[in-house]
């Protein structure tokens, strides 16, 4: 069954404005594309508190801001193997906020981002300071 299709601001505004002008739930549901019961809860919001606002909903608050979030997902996009500590300490010179690995996890998740390792292959080329010395040419 696929998710319940939230109504923006405008439309709910709108909902209530074509309910109070007599148009039917159904009919305004119809016109709005969802459930007959997301008209009838928001008609019933609506007429208990007079504002078509969602409630806010409980829970913690989270630790870090918009901007923090943002700035955390910049730092990982920009150091793609950066791990969730070193982003950590940057974010703490940056703006001075103090979070755990774990939340820095978590927001990652949130932006779709995953751990990554760099693959482990054969080299291809000698690794550097590793060449051959030249051999002195006698004549």
């Amino acid at each position: 069954m696929p998710p319940r299709r939230k109504l923006n601001e405008f439309e709910r505004g709108r909902a209530v404005a074509w309910f109070q002008d007599g148009v039917p739930k159904r009919e305004v549901a119809r016109r709005l594309h969802v459930s007959i019961s997301v008209i009838v809860r928001l008609i019933q919001r609506f007429t208990a508190t007079g504002r078509v606002q969602e409630r806010r909903r409980p829970g913690r608050p989270k630790k870090t801001t918009p901007r923090e979030d943002r700035l955390i997902e910049r730092l990982a996009l920009q150091t793609r193997t950066a791990s969730s500590s070193i982003i950590r300490r940057q974010l703490r010179v940056a703006t001075n906020t103090n979070i755990s690995q774990q939340t820095i996890r978590n927001r990652l998740h949130g932006f779709n981002l995953r751990s990554r390792r760099p693959a482990v292959r054969p080299r291809l080329t000698p690794a550097i300071g590793q060449h051959a010395a030249p051999s002195a040419d006698v004549t």
